[in-house]
């Protein structure tokens, strides 16, 4: 029997379930409540609107190839949403697409977008969720923890379909005043479905929805370390609800790109001690000087 047909058979034989809900789920929306307003560290200063502005300039001028402007969703359809960060019109697909992005590269993620679409159609969420769960890990095998991201996918789309009777998020992306939804209360939606973190969802606002949300992955993270924007003590669901409230709005989406492109490229600042060159450490070094310059010469008269 061809694949096609144990396919037909599992989509028959399987139906579409809603996991149990887990418990990380109250602990997420307690964290994005309780932060929604206000840093989880209001004593700590960093970063400052200006602080942001120079590692902006900085990193623009290091990766001058890299794209800081947002583009516009609307448009010619992109083909992938896993290589474009959820960057594409339709809000499940963005989250699938970020989903498969986690702990991978953007090839092996792009591959199993690809490869997801080729065996089920792309956007065929129904297909997806009531095969079964073997089919769903051989698609997207490529990218790396299949059998976890598979029964993340399966059971946000059964968890979308039983809360909204379709398999559609696309209320989240109202541009109408009268219906437009706030970013926490998107947010809010989003981090309530298992699976979904702050940070897809925040990637989510980001890249699909046009919204002005500071998405923390590992190396937004590393590098606010390095500059201490954030204390030792943060954890990265921490350090994005401090981040997203101190960076400016307008800085958002391109400090994001320009630090994930630097932390993927700069070999000096990935790890400590390391005596390779680096345009944020000659920042701190420098910023530091200037202080102990200013010490030394005491107020002025």
């Amino acid at each position: 029997m061809g694949s096609s047909s144990k396919r037909s058979r599992s989509l028959s034989l399987v139906p579409p379930l809603v996991a149990p809900a887990s418990p990380h789920k109250n602990k997420k929306l307690k964290i994005h409540n309780s932060y929604a307003v206000h840093s989880p560290f209001p004593d700590f200063g960093h970063p400052t609107a200006q602080e942001a502005h120079d590692i902006y300039d900085i990193l623009r001028k290091a990766h001058p190839g890299q794209n800081t402007v947002r583009k516009p969703v609307a448009g010619p359809i992109p083909s992938n949403s896993a290589q474009t960060c959820g960057g594409v019109p339709n809000v499940i697909e963005a989250l699938i697409g970020v989903i498969l992005s986690q702990n991978t590269s953007g090839r092996n993620s792009a591959s199993a977008k690809d490869s997801l679409d080729a065996a089920f159609g792309r956007n065929n969420f129904a297909a997806i969720v009531t095969a079964a769960k073997a089919d769903v890990v051989e698609a997207i095998k490529h990218g790396g923890l299949a059998n976890k991201k598979a029964a993340t996918i399966q059971n946000l789309l059964a968890s979308i379909k039983e809360k909204h009777g379709e398999y559609s998020l696309q209320h989240l992306s109202e541009t109408d005043d009268t219906k437009r939804l706030s970013n926490e209360a998107i947010m809010e939606e989003l981090i309530s479905y298992d699976g979904v973190g702050p940070k897809t969802a925040s990637c989510v606002l980001l890249f699909c929805l046009d919204r002005d949300s500071f998405a923390v992955d590992t190396h937004v993270f590393r590098l606010s370390k390095v500059l201490g924007w954030v204390p030792e003590k943060a954890d990265r669901v921490l350090a994005q609800a401090h981040l997203d409230l101190k960076i400016p709005a307008e800085l958002k989406y391109g400090l994001h790109v320009l630090m994930i492109q630097h932390g993927r490229a700069c070999m000096g600042c990935k790890k400590p001690g390391s005596t390779t060159g680096c345009v944020l450490k000659t920042y701190l070094k420098e910023r530091r000087l200037d202080c102990d310059s200013s010490n030394r010469a005491g107020p002025l008269s």
